[in-house]
């Protein structure tokens, strides 16, 4: 089925390293199956058979959505995944209630669309499952990335070598590609691997925003899931107040996620973290709160800054290396901006690719870097 969705030339014999198995590299890796005959996922964790938060992805709990055209896009590099998600627990927001309140007034519509909402474990496990299924990805788990391998003039990465986690020895490998896409995340180590190899890396730009999020899950009862889709409560940055979301995800669980702006970090006390749900600007937070029950403490996720890298300003770049979704340009998740860029940098990818292999033009990487750049800017 994918085959026939995206008819493509033939396959060339070589080799693809993605690093990072999570929606970014995810996403690179249903591109490029089409184009290589081996995919290889590199990630840190051992990946969970169930839906389940993991240690490489410190943000899984906190609410994850996506905007209208990431959903188009997924849905056309993952034909039926929403109904997937469904399947699986998540409840669609079909006729229920969005209130939006901000400090000039408030607004309630129903949700037309049948939109699953779910946690990010759930969805990337939907999606992982799809990218397992293709014959010719395969994943590394367990495998630390120490450093890129390179030509002997250093204009070309050859592949990457990377160190065993799961041995006391640490034993270590070395894996040749003639691709290689960094997807691993905000903690990428690229800029660093760049360097070592003389690279001479601008400065990103920065955003220090010191950045906070409190997130708590609660069982739901019935009736509140039938009405509510979500709740959105915009801060009032001249006062300090925090901003709060109500969402609800699969398995009768809702979702209460707190935040604010330099480093006014809402609590992860669960007295203290009530306490602010009812001082928050509109009363409905506490009503709607006074039915759940609190499955477990509130988790924090703190973000001191933001960054974008600026790799396409770089007068030297290898070829044979890329870099995708975070680990180019990170955003205020609450947005819901990171996956659907993620997503749309894979259909640039997907698009120089086809390119590529018509018209073979030098400087491939850079010019996918900068046609992603432009894509980054909006956003």
């Amino acid at each position: 089925m994918l085959d026939r969705q995206f008819p493509l030339a033939e396959k060339n014999t070589e080799r693809v390293i993605v690093i990072g198995g999570s929606i970014a590299g995810l996403l690179a890796a249903r591109v490029l199956s089409g184009y290589y005959n081996e995919v290889l996922i590199i990630d840190r964790d051992d990946f969970p058979d169930k839906p389940e938060n993991r240690s490489g992805t410190p943000q899984a709990f906190q609410p994850h959505r996506l905007t209208p055209r990431g959903i188009l896009i997924l849905g056309r590099f993952f034909p039926g995944y929403n109904e997937e998600l469904l399947a699986h627990g998540a409840p669609s927001a079909l006729n229920k209630l969005n209130h939006m309140i901000n400090s000039y007034g408030s607004m309630v519509m129903a949700n037309q669309e049948n939109e699953a909402t779910f946690s990010r474990a759930l969805l990337e496990w939907v999606l992982r499952k799809r990218v397992q299924a293709i014959s010719n990805v395969r994943f590394l788990c367990k495998k630390e990335v120490i450093r890129l391998l390179s030509s002997t003039d250093r204009s070309t990465i050859t592949g990457i070598q990377v160190r065993d986690r799961d041995s006391a020895e640490q034993q270590q490998q070395k894996i040749t590609a003639n691709l290689v896409i960094d997807t691993s995340g905000r903690f990428s180590k690229v800029v660093r691997w760049l360097t070592e190899i003389g690279y001479a890396v601008p400065k990103p730009e920065m955003l220090k925003v010191s950045l906070g999020y409190s997130t708590r899950h609660y069982r739901i009862p019935p009736h509140l899931a039938a009405k509510w889709n979500v709740i959105h409560l915009a801060g009032d940055p001249v006062k300090g107040t925090n901003a709060g979301v109500f969402s609800i995800i699969e398995n009768n669980r809702a979702e209460i996620v707190l935040w604010n702006l330099g480093g006014r970090y809402p609590s992860t006390n669960p007295e203290q973290y009530e306490r602010e749900i009812s001082q928050l600007a509109s009363p409905l937070f506490a009503e709607v709160r006074q039915e759940l029950e609190p499955i477990a403490a509130p988790r924090g996720y703190r973000l001191p800054e933001l960054f974008r890298q600026r790799f396409e300003q770089m007068k030297r770049w290898p070829s044979g290396l890329l870099v995708m979704g975070d680990a180019f340009c990170n955003f205020d998740p609450i947005y819901g901006q990171g996956m659907t860029v993620a997503a749309i940098e894979a259909e640039i990818l997907e698009a120089s690719l086809r390119d590529q292999h018509n018209n073979p033009e030098p400087d491939f990487e850079l010019s996918v870097l900068k046609k992603m750049q432009d894509s980054i800017e909006p956003a």
